[in-house]
């Protein structure tokens, strides 16, 4: 099998002939750029280039080497994204990278300011942290609903939106969306991998970003009418997008990434009558529009959390694959996971605990660890390998190289 036939075996399914693993189709299934610096080290790598194409979470794009020397089948569709002019910067532990040009990060005192292209402040990176923070919170003011007629100007100003990953610095302009189109075009042509575009779709998440988490929880519970006329702008935006994306990317594009970090460590952020209600119509909504456009396009959904309660509505309202299956969240279990809902989704995750395990356990630890999982959630299909979210500055590389022995074993 190609890498591609791989991962869309696996979502139908199907065993491939191999287990199909990924690092870094998507901002939050890849390598933090320090952890990416000493891997290169590590196996001796010489013409490593570190390039961060998420400065949120300084998320490295792996290269060639990295790809091919642990069996990576799916890949971004913005990487190697030829618009991007590329600047030297300084990760936080003084190892050189590069970062996109259009990218403005400032020294105040001892930590990094990301500043956006409204030359405000959007995001900070604190001394000894090694991601970015939201700054700017655009509607936490009470007088948000006078501003829901301005709402694509305040989601700029939010740190995911003006430090876009370089495939959208362009936003979805006439001209981006040509270079777009241009882009996953030669992708295709020039890899077997499986592709998958970012495209977001937030919308619990969106209302935290520009509220604060502090004020949406509460609009959910004490103002459901102010909360809806947020969604339902949201979703309004939303589909205009994705009328504009879809229709440029053809054939060319295998899955699409949403994202909605729906659950705590301990379960949902709210009941499932609550999802329910205020988000399951809407994510349909979001869905549905996506297979009208491209019936082809796998949906693959982010979602942080212990989100066992809200699995049977995720797969109702479309979801396909979800991502990244936080198995030492309450109730998310691998087993759990794989007799519940093994034959109507696919987990891409899971393969190992990033919290704990690949951090912090020896290397045999993590080959048991991981293989365990595998023998788990493979049978049958239905599962890609990932760890449960991106691999940190601080894991052992020898834990990396553990972690993919594994997958072969």
């Amino acid at each position: 099998m190609t890498s591609r036939e791989r991962v869309l075996a696996a979502i139908a399914h199907t065993e491939p002939d191999r287990l199909p693993v990924d690092c870094g189709a998507m901002r939050s299934t890849g390598i933090q750029a320090i952890a990416y610096r000493r891997m290169a080290d590590y196996l001796g790598v010489k013409d490593a280039r570190v390039r961060v194409f998420d400065v949120i979470q300084q998320l490295a794009e792996p290269e060639a080497w990295y790809l091919d020397g642990f069996g990576i089948d799916a890949i971004n569709a913005g990487r190697e994204f030829p618009h991007v002019g590329w600047k030297p910067w300084v990760l936080p532990d003084g190892s050189p990278c590069e970062i996109p040009a259009s990218m403005d990060f400032r020294r105040e005192g001892d930590d990094w300011v990301a500043y956006g292209k409204n030359g405000e402040p959007q995001a900070r990176m604190i001394a000894g942290a090694t991601y970015f923070s939201q700054a700017v919170w655009p509607l936490a003011g009470d007088d948000w609903k006078d501003e829901l007629a301005r709402l694509p100007e305040h989601m700029g100003k939010v740190d995911w939106a003006g430090l876009a990953e370089p495939l959208y610095d362009g936003g979805l302009s006439d001209e981006n969306l040509q270079r777009i189109a241009a882009h996953v075009k030669q992708l295709r042509a020039t890899s077997d991998r499986a592709i998958m575009i970012a495209f977001g779709g937030n919308l619990f998440e969106w209302g935290t970003f520009l509220r604060r988490m502090d004020n949406f929880l509460m609009d959910l519970a004490a103002d459901p009418a102010g909360a809806e006329a947020l969604l339902d702008k949201l979703v309004e935006i939303h589909l205009a997008n994705l009328d504009k994306l879809i229709p440029v990317l053809g054939d060319n594009v295998d899955l699409i990434q949403l994202g909605d970090d729906l659950g705590t460590e301990n379960g949902p952020f709210f009941s499932p009558e609550m999802y329910r209600r205020m988000f399951k119509p809407r994510h349909k909504a979001i869905i549905d529009r996506i297979k009208q456009l491209n019936p082809n396009l796998k949906v693959f959904l982010h979602c942080c959390g212990g989100v066992y309660e809200l699995l049977p509505d995720l797969i109702e309202a479309g979801v396909e694959v979800i991502n990244p299956v936080q198995i030492s969240a309450r109730h998310m279990e691998p087993e759990r996971l794989k007799k519940e809902f093994g034959r109507d989704i696919t987990f891409w995750g899971g393969g190992c605990d990033t919290q704990s395990v690949l951090c912090r356990g020896t290397p045999q630890q993590v080959r048991d660890h991981v293989r365990r999982n595998i023998e788990i959630f493979a049978p049958g299909g239905g599962f890609i390998f990932n760890p449960v979210h991106n691999i940190l500055s601080e894991v052992p590389p020898a834990n990396v190289v553990a972690m993919y022995e594994a997958c072969r074993a």
